[in-house]
């Protein structure tokens, strides 16, 4: 289930209902889960409620072109924890912990 979210994530960058499954299902999962795997869940539930403050940041500022690059950031910040999440997975290790 842990790529499964990663995986809702990215498709998130172009339809964003699917980050929304994907959080809920990250929640769901964490709570029964332990070790590398419950650090994974972490890690995309913290992924989506930073990239959730900082779209909204971005959003509002757009307006007068400063979330222009904050959106895109994030944009960036989100494939870069997708991937790196997905290689710790796929070595079965946990992620960072204490990273945002």
């Amino acid at each position: 289930m842990v790529m499964v979210v990663y995986v809702l994530y990215l498709v998130g960058l172009a339809i964003g209902i699917t980050s929304i499954i994907g959080v809920i299902l990250a929640h769901l999962r964490m709570r029964d889960s332990t070790g590398w795997m419950h650090s994974h869940y972490r890690w995309q539930i913290r992924t989506f409620w930073f990239a959730l403050l900082w779209s909204v940041i971005g959003l509002a500022l757009a307006a007068v072109l400063v979330g222009v690059p904050i959106l895109i950031g994030v944009c960036i910040w989100i494939i870069y924890r997708c991937v790196r999440g997905l290689m710790l997975w796929s070595d079965q290790k946990p992620t960072p912990i204490g990273d945002a």
